[in-house]
């Protein structure tokens, strides 16, 4: 049996950050905190690239304000 390294996900583009940013502000929309399985699960609907996809997934469970999921997840939005 062969030991693999672990999967990566690829640097996130630009084009792949203005749709994060997209994404957040619409989901944020009207609320405060929301749960990583909620954004990962709008994520996924949006059909977001892997790379994007692998880092929602690695966040901890719990609730992130918009602030902290941008900063977490490489947004500009503030």
């Amino acid at each position: 049996m062969t030991d693999n390294p672990p999967v990566t996900a690829a640097p996130a583009t630009e084009s792949d950050l203005r749709r994060l940013d997209d994404l957040l502000e619409d989901l944020y929309r009207g609320q405060e905190r929301i749960s990583q399985g909620d954004i990962y699960r709008r994520a996924v609907a949006a059909q977001m690239p892997a790379g994007l996809l692998t880092r929602i997934g690695g966040l901890p469970e719990g609730e992130y304000s918009v602030d902290e999921a941008a900063d977490l997840l490489g947004g500009s939005i503030t």
